[in-house]
């Protein structure tokens, strides 16, 4: 086989395994979740439907995909149906420049298991991570649903907001490797623990963990579904679905959060003693989807006031000092 061949059969393997394997890995989110915030509430969870309830994810599938796909009667409709796939497609779309795993050789071809090794990776990830806002944005405006409404308005201004905290914390990160790249900053991290980012820059680290949250729409940083209203923020005249890929979309987000935060500040897929890199990174994105669930079981929601205050007289100052003393130190 060519190496042509091979690049074009690679890459359409690489992109129906990324969209098969997280779409599958979002539902079973949604059952770890469940079963997380079951035993830390002292329930059950899912438990009826198969061993353990583990089958609840498809009988929850059958439920949407057969659920009527209803629509408001004063909805604009063709910006109505576009919405979740919007959101949906964002998500997915910027797992193209994580590397997931480390390189490997097969047929005697080396694999690389990035979608696109672009140059400008970290740019390409809050780009496109950061256009999952318009979903949300005309989901509810066009839905003609007061609540749906105001889950706009509320999501552009957390989105709009943190995403400059989430640019601003990655800033010392790429000063100290002088890459945009991901693996150029998974290589940055290969000299053992002592070369993690999460020692070399902490604070950076907490920041970009708090944008996280606010991206993939996690209590207690969540304005766009706020649980004490019993509405589903710009979702809620979605039914079926439609409904449903918003659902998707928010998991696949977390999926990739959870790798990245890995990638950035965990060391990555380096090896780890005796722990190789492909389990490394497993464990390591495990934990921070873990951390995003515990969470939602410990704290409560913040007030939108509270959560602005956050972003403008706390964090960004914070991520600009943290700006300035990296050049100080490099310089």
């Amino acid at each position: 086989m060519s190496d042509i061949t091979f690049f074009i059969v690679e890459t359409i393997i690489k992109a129906v395994v990324i969209l098969s394997v997280i779409a599958t890995l979002a539902g079973l989110g949604t059952y770890a979740e469940r079963k997380v915030l079951a035993y830390m509430q002292r329930r059950v969870g899912p438990w009826m439907v198969g061993p353990a309830g583990v089958l609840q994810i498809v009988a929850d599938m059958i439920k949407l995909f057969t659920k009527e796909d209803a629509m408001p009667s004063g909805a604009n409709r063709f910006i109505f149906l576009i919405a979740p796939i919007i959101s949906a497609s964002c998500a997915f779309v910027a797992m193209s420049v994580i590397p997931f795993l480390p390189e490997f050789e097969i047929f005697g071809h080396v694999v690389r298991p990035i979608l696109s090794d672009v140059n400008i990776g970290i740019l390409f990830l809050l780009s496109v991570s950061g256009t999952c806002v318009y979903g949300t944005l005309i989901g509810g405006l066009a839905s003609y649903n007061k609540w749906g409404v105001i889950g706009s308005a509320r999501s552009v201004l957390q989105l709009i907001s943190f995403e400059i905290v989430n640019g601003l914390s990655l800033i010392p990160v790429i000063m100290m490797v002088g890459s945009l790249s991901l693996i150029d900053i998974v290589h940055e991290q290969n000299n053992g623990i002592t070369s993690w980012f999460l020692i070399k820059q902490p604070v950076c680290f907490v920041l970009f963990t708090i944008a996280a949250f606010i991206e993939c729409n996690r209590t207690p940083l969540c304005l766009t579904e706020n649980e004490t209203e019993l509405v589903a923020g710009c979702g809620t005249a979605y039914s079926g679905m439609r409904w449903g890929m918003f659902f998707i979309g928010e998991y696949a987000n977390m999926i990739t959060y959870s790798i990245v935060i890995s990638l950035i500040f965990l060391g990555g897929f380096n090896s780890f003693w005796f722990i190789p890199g492909s389990l490394m990174i497993f464990l390591k994105a495990s934990f921070i989807f873990f951390f995003m669930l515990w969470t939602r079981a410990a704290w409560p929601h913040l007030r939108p006031d509270q959560l602005m205050d956050l972003c403008w007289k706390i964090c960004m100052p914070i991520a600009l000092i943290c700006i300035f003393v990296t050049a100080f130190v490099i310089i």
